[in-house]
């Protein structure tokens, strides 16, 4: 099962990795909401912390890396904003 958990993950977390690299190269975020990147940082961080109480591999891997990249969405979105004027 934890194969399975580790390969699930790998899928689910790699799915915002062109995201990431898009908003990186062009600096388009407008269509990125700040409700969604917080709660998304919100749910995986929660999800991370479950899978550190439950020593669970899967859990903790795939949640500390999607939260990782969803939390560079919002570093790109914060930046981004602060040099286009408004």
């Amino acid at each position: 099962m934890t194969v399975l958990g580790l390969f699930a993950g790998t899928l689910t977390t790699l799915a915002f990795l062109p995201q990431v690299v898009r908003c990186f190269r062009t600096r388009s975020t407008g269509d990125l909401s700040w409700a969604w990147i917080l709660m998304m940082c919100a749910g995986v961080g929660t999800w991370f912390v479950y899978g550190l109480l439950g020593a669970d591999l899967p859990v903790i891997v795939a949640n500390g890396i999607t939260l990782v990249l969803v939390a560079a969405l919002g570093v790109i979105k914060a930046v981004h904003q602060r040099e286009v004027p408004a």
